[in-house]
């Protein structure tokens, strides 16, 4: 097994433990060498994963100072060193971490949903700050995992919610907030996207020359190589990722999330109307969430659809069909949205409404406020794991639900549904030795 710490870092990151406490979110002081840092020098970056989505992080990081590059991809990590010679190539990042201990500032990772977790726990025990694409992670433990790390160790830290820099997703929850269509008891989001209902491969081609298999696989238990598990694909397979639910829904209900205040659901309920191989996830896929009331606001009932499944209110309605968005459900009216639009519904009662001041501030970018934040000590970012942890504890959940096949009521602060010890199985999972979590 690889040295997975130095004993100098090691003694920097002791203390309580990474699963001990629900981090209820706010702001944290920044570390001293944050607070030293020339806000105008280039941060030490190592990317792992750097094709298909791993692409825009490449993109977004370039303008830093990339040290090291993963993937174990041969063919990608070749063609993406060519661009940036001066760095380290890695096919296992385990072997990153170890030979280039001290030296990374940050860590941007973009492999698939069942290494996110272990590639991001194992810098940010080393005090490397982390950049993780949703869903954070394949479990819902491995979710809260990160998210308490992230407390303990004071990283700065974002989740891939891209969209939530855009100004639209602004001048929806400033409506919101300021009351435009009363308060919101209900909210339907939903995605036509269709990952899921794959064929259970049975014939294994070899191996490409050019792909480390075993790498790839990481912690879950050896399988054969089919070429249906890669293009996207392993987000059809519960092994690998978590249907379309975990690919698009952090997306989608990171604006109902931002919008209301919420945090995490009392109760989960996932269906679907189509069976499906075990080892597979489903499409049109439908889960019902409660969230308890906050403050002054009401408690919520949001709804998710994915595939071809959408809320009958659209059509009843008279609402517009889109491909994917939020409708929020107030006392005193609607309001539609999605990545690039939002309309008010009664029109003609809005027609003359007059809109509040912009009070949220325009983002400078995702990466670039991340790597701000880093820089300046200035935080948390805005989809920081306080904030991005709980959101995507929420979205896994669906997927033990639905698993399940029952309706689960959840217990935050004690980490368990309440009503289903069975729940346990699916909620976290075993590592290898060499691929340990914790």
């Amino acid at each position: 097994m690889l040295n997975q710490f130095s004993r100098r870092r090691f003694l920097q990151g002791s203390g309580a433990s990474a699963i001990s406490a629900v981090f209820w979110g706010g702001s944290f002081p920044a570390p001293a060498f944050a607070q030293q840092r020339n806000p105008n020098e280039k941060l030490n970056v190592a990317l792992i994963g750097i094709a298909n989505r791993g692409g825009a992080q490449v993109s977004g990081a370039a303008g830093e100072n990339i040290i090291a590059l993963c993937d174990v991809d041969d063919n990608y990590l070749n063609r993406v060193g060519e661009r940036f010679p001066s760095a380290t190539r890695f096919s296992d990042f385990r072997e990153m971490y170890d030979k280039l201990d001290g030296k990374i500032d940050a860590v941007l990772v973009s492999t698939a949903d069942h290494t996110h977790a272990v590639a991001s726990v194992w810098g940010m025990r080393k005090g490397i700050h982390c950049y993780c694409e949703k869903p954070l992670a394949h479990t819902v433990h491995e979710v809260r995992v990160m998210t308490n790390l992230a407390k303990e160790k004071k990283l700065f830290t974002q989740m891939g919610t891209q969209i939530h820099a855009e100004n639209n997703y602004r001048r929806v929850v400033e409506l919101i907030q300021a009351g435009a269509i009363g308060p919101v008891e209900e909210v339907h989001t939903w995605c036509g996207t269709k990952w899921g209902n794959k064929i259970w491969p049975t014939e294994f081609p070899e191996i490409p020359k050019n792909l480390h298999w075993d790498l790839w696989l990481g912690p879950v238990p050896p399988r054969p190589y089919h070429p249906t598990y890669f293009s996207g694909n392993w987000r059809s397979y519960w092994a690998f990722g978590n249907g379309t639910l975990g690919d698009m829904a952090c997306h989608h209900v990171d604006l109902p999330y931002w919008a209301l205040d919420l945090k995490y659901p009392t109760s989960v309920e996932a269906s679907s109307p189509f069976p499906v191989h075990p080892e597979c996830t489903p499409i049109d896929m439908t889960v019902k969430y409660e969230f308890p009331a906050r403050n002054d606001k009401p408690a919520v009932k949001l709804t998710w659809y994915d595939g071809d499944v959408k809320p009958k209110l659209l059509k009843e309605k008279g609402l517009p069909e889109w491909g994917a968005g939020n409708l929020f459900v107030g006392k005193d009216g609607m309001l539609m949205a999605d990545y690039g639009r939002h309309l008010l519904f009664p029109e003609e009662k809005f027609a003359d409404y007059k809109r509040p001041a912009e009070s949220i501030p325009n983002s400078i970018g995702h990466y670039a406020e991340w790597f701000q934040a880093i820089k300046t000590g200035q935080g948390p970012t805005t989809c920081d794991f306080s904030y991005s942890g709980p959101l995507a504890e929420a979205v896994l959940l669906g997927t033990v639900s639905y698993r399940l096949g029952q309706k689960l009521q959840w217990d935050a602060e004690s980490f368990q549904a309440i009503n289903c010890s069975e729940a346990e199985k699916l909620l976290k999972k075993e590592y290898p030795d060499n691929w340990k979590l914790v």
